[in-house]
């Protein structure tokens, strides 16, 4: 193991199945000012809008017959560098953000990210707090979650192993989160709080392994 990732040892919920890592205030608010600002400045046509929220992909679109990639810009490329000496993607380098927004009341369906990529994700949060919720594939209803964990605003999650191959995740689309105890990564002696939620803007960070030989010059 590397001195980094001694680090980021210090990061791991240990209450949850292996294997997640939860760095708070990863980013500073200059930081995330500066990433919503890029974000918010690029061209409308970066922009796809599904019916539960809105994306950008940058790197590339990834596709089972592989990903034509793109240079990631600058301003993204500083945190995959960042993200890649706490040594959670080994020998590889992240080379796709993918940028979903939610708006208050907004959520995701649980889901498995799948074969396309590395068996890592790593996600910064801009914006706003959320709630991911865990689940068996076959048990996605409410109340049969088998872990749920706290994700706030500038932090950085990061998912592995059985978390990333054996449970789907997803957000409950909601306007308000209690902070319950069941949560694992909330303090036992001030639980039930609750927060409002706002717009939340997450880069999603992984490694698309199947590229083409072919790239778009940006």
């Amino acid at each position: 193991m590397s001195g980094n990732q001694t680090i980021v040892e210090k990061y791991i919920l240990k209450k949850a199945p292996a294997t997640v890592y939860y760095i708070p205030d990863f980013i500073s608010r200059e930081e995330e000012s500066h990433l919503l600002n890029k974000i918010y400045s690029a061209p409308k046509p970066k922009w796809i809008q599904l019916s539960n929220r809105r994306l950008q992909n940058w790197g590339g679109l990834p596709h089972p017959k592989g990903m034509i990639a793109e240079k990631l810009p600058d301003w993204l490329d500083v945190y995959l560098d960042r993200i890649n000496q706490l040594g959670v993607f080994e020998t590889v380098k992240p080379n796709h953000v993918l940028i979903n927004e939610y708006m208050a009341g907004q959520g995701i369906l649980p889901h498995f990210d799948g074969d396309l990529y590395y068996p890592t994700i790593a996600t910064i949060s801009c914006g706003s707090h959320t709630l991911l919720n865990f689940y068996e594939p076959d048990k996605t209803t409410e109340g049969n979650e088998v872990c749920s964990i706290f994700v706030d605003v500038r932090s950085l999650l990061i998912l592995q192993d059985d978390m990333y191959k054996k449970y789907v995740h997803g957000i409950v689309p909601k306007t308000e989160d209690t902070l319950s105890s069941d949560i694992l990564n909330i303090c036992s002696s001030s639980p039930n709080q609750v927060l409002n939620r706002s717009t939340r803007v997450s880069l999603t960070i992984r490694h698309v392994p199947r590229t083409t030989k072919f790239s778009i010059k940006t």
